[in-house]
């Protein structure tokens, strides 16, 4: 004896069918984890870098200007201080002050163009002004001068300083997805429920956003990385402060590629690019799992093949299987019309 499932088991089988999909894309997407993989391990090296150190990054020391050698593994500089103790110390300065302005420039962005779309009116008109007008001011400029007159530049003032610069561009992504979010059913209908502003905002619209937040986020930490790392090579920041761009500035300022002491310079600059490289990836990787179009990118060409999708350049890749489903499921429209005339 055969039985039907319920309404409910099929919705429960299909929302854990959802989920397992969901979660598949994450797990089959080689940008993704390659990202987070690097991520890891710049984040691991920020909490126990000053520990793995294996000298004082400040030290001086009698082997100037050493290439890599067993006692020092990325060499020295001119006046012996081992690099990959300094390249391990940085890397602290750099995460913190990268996530912390990406935490503070999203916030706000998130607070002036998700309030912007929603609440319309004059206050859209007014925060939409403020936004325009932090996008056509300069930002590294305007980094440089504020940074300039500060008398104490701290990684955590510099993180301000950057944070307050950088969050119109995401402002304004937000300020669009909203405008098209509050006439969607869902939210006139928490409207008419007599919902309140700040629940509607946070509960019904902000879910919807949050793939372009964390896009915006990622965005906002390499501009962030770049900024701090450009604030210490042109010597904006305090030098006493050990990052990657501090490393770059004494190389500089001591002509280290005219010396041809290629190790002075290189590891940190591989580091920028690996950083960079690695939010990248992970903005990619959101990228295709918001849109339905590049969802398929990634996967390989072995999986593509056993699914039965025929890549096309300039169109969306077509899984058959699920056509061929669909297309069974769809009625017999001829024998409909032949029982509505009998």
């Amino acid at each position: 004896m055969t039985t039907t499932p319920s309404a409910d088991q099929v919705a429960a089988t299909s929302s854990r069918s959802s989920r397992h999909t969901t979660r598949a894309v994450w797990l089959r997407n080689a940008k993704v984890i390659t990202g987070l993989s690097i991520l890891v391990v710049f984040t691991i090296l920020a909490i126990i870098g000053g520990r793995l150190a294996p000298y004082d990054p400040s030290e001086l020391g009698p082997d100037m200007l050493a290439a890599p050698s067993s006692k020092h593994w990325l060499g020295t500089t001119n006046t012996g201080q081992d690099i990959l103790s300094q390249l391990l110390v940085g890397t602290r300065g750099v995460m913190i002050v990268g996530f912390s302005s990406g935490i503070m420039a999203t916030l706000i962005a998130m607070i002036v163009g998700v309030s912007a779309g929603y609440l319309g009116g004059v206050r859209d008109d007014i925060l939409s002004s403020l936004s325009n007008i932090f996008l056509v001011i300069p930002q590294l400029p305007l980094i440089i001068i504020i940074a300039g007159q500060l008398p104490k530049s701290s990684q955590f003032t510099v993180a301000f300083v950057i944070s307050i610069t950088g969050w119109a561009w995401g402002a304004r992504v937000l300020r669009s997805q909203t405008l098209s979010l509050r006439q969607r059913d869902f939210v006139e209908a928490a409207r008419a429920a007599g919902e309140s502003t700040p629940r509607i905002i946070f509960f019904e619209i902000m879910p919807n956003l949050s793939a372009i937040i964390a896009s915006t986020f990622i965005n906002t930490v390499i501009a962030a990385v770049l900024s701090e790392i450009t604030l210490a090579f042109i010597g904006i920041a305090s030098i006493s402060n050990w990052n990657w761009g501090t490393i770059l500035f004494w190389a500089q300022s001591n002509q280290a590629l005219y010396q041809g002491a290629w190790w002075w310079f290189v590891p940190a600059g591989l580091c920028i690019a690996l950083l960079g490289m690695a939010l990248a990836l992970v903005n990619f990787g959101i990228d295709e799992f918001v849109n339905p179009r590049l969802r398929n990118t990634g996967m390989s060409a072995r999986q593509m093949r056993r699914r039965h999708i025929q890549p096309r350049v300039g169109f969306t890749p077509i899984d058959r299987s699920c056509v061929a489903q669909v297309g069974q499921r769809r009625p017999n429209t001829a024998s409909i019309e032949e029982e509505s005339n009998a």
